[in-house]
């Protein structure tokens, strides 16, 4: 019996952090890389796990309830690499304009996900009619909080939060980005996370009061970890904690796309620099040449250039005065060489 409370959560924070991860590690950063193969695991994951609601619609066993949540999941993961890979987003796939703003921008922002939206309704509709007479709801309410909790996130997302976490989105998503607003948090914010809260608090009084069978107890604490986790991602929004380090592993590089944007610019130029400028190191073995900052040694560079151009031009110019000018007689005054 001990087993039936302490094993689930554990299940239910392994499934969630692992199936995150893998979802970005397959879409990756190389949108045009193993398409045909990310479709054909989508398309598999989301037959599978909606053939194994349908067997496991009147099944209360323990093994019935895990088996119901791990197919929502996947099904869950299956949208998720569609969405993320930029098959299903929506009518206007475009950054938001820098000029739009109250309800100009919400409607731009429904145009970029509205084909996810309805994607994610019809998934809870083929869930809903999979198991509504079915005796096993495990499904049906993992669904229900992963919705309420993604939809909660968005909002807060586009009012805005301290840590937007963007880093995690795959190149083909990027331009959701534009919408997301990082600054002080709006007033949904402590609504949304109260809110989720005290359901996080009924469903662990139903756990404690009310489930009695191990189906039940293992289906609500299945349901009230990942509950407890939506939470959390809430906080990350709030709080500098490093997303990267939990799903670091899912991305193809280790530090964010804008730093590979920058570290190849910043290639393209020392490549396109004009050739007839010549720089010279000036490497002192006793002494380490202080540290500078991007600009500074932007600066220092051109400055060198500038000054070895410089003084090679003198060189070229001494030379040539030393071929065109000839030596005059000296001067003599009554016959002697003065």
């Amino acid at each position: 019996m001990l087993a039936a409370y302490t094993v689930p959560p554990i299940y239910a924070a392994f499934v969630w952090w692992f199936s995150t991860g893998a979802v970005l590690l397959l879409v990756g950063r190389s949108s045009g890389r193993f398409e045909l193969p990310r479709a054909f695991l989508a398309v598999g994951l989301l037959a599978g796990s909606l053939g194994g609601l349908t067997l496991t619609a009147d099944d209360t066993s323990v093994g019935g309830a895990y088996t119901a949540f791990t197919c929502t999941i996947l099904l869950w993961g299956a949208q998720e690499i569609a969405f993320l890979a930029g098959w299903l987003t929506g009518p206007r796939p475009e950054p938001c304009p820098a000029d739009a703003a109250g309800r100009a921008r919400l409607g731009l922002a429904l145009q970029a996900i509205l084909y996810h939206e309805f994607a994610l309704l019809a998934c809870g509709a083929a869930i809903v009619a999979l198991t509504w007479s079915g005796a096993n709801q495990v499904g049906l309410w993992t669904f229900a909080s992963l919705w309420v909790l993604r939809q909660s996130a968005k909002i807060n997302l586009f009012l805005g939060v301290p840590v937007t976490n963007d880093e995690l989105m795959p190149d083909a998503v990027r331009f959701l980005k534009t919408f997301f607003t990082r600054g002080p948090v709006s007033g949904f914010f402590p609504v949304s996370v109260t809110l989720a809260t005290a359901v996080l608090v009924i469903l662990i009084q139903r756990i404690v009061e009310v489930a009695v069978t191990p189906f039940d107890i293992v289906g609500l604490t299945l349901v009230s970890t990942l509950f407890a986790l939506g939470v959390v991602e809430h906080w990350f929004m709030l709080l500098p904690l490093p997303a990267m380090t939990l799903w670091g592993w899912g991305m193809r590089s280790g530090f964010p796309p804008e730093d590979t944007t920058m570290e190849q610019e910043r290639d393209t130029k020392t490549i396109t620099a004009p050739p007839n400028l010549v720089v010279l190191a000036d490497v002192r073995p006793d002494a380490a040449p202080p540290k500078l900052s991007q600009g500074a040694c932007a600066r220092q560079r051109l400055e060198d250039q500038f000054r070895q151009s410089y003084r090679e031009q003198q060189a070229r110019e001494g030379l040539t005065a030393a071929h065109d000018i000839c030596p005059e007689p000296a001067a003599t005054i009554k016959g002697r060489t003065s």
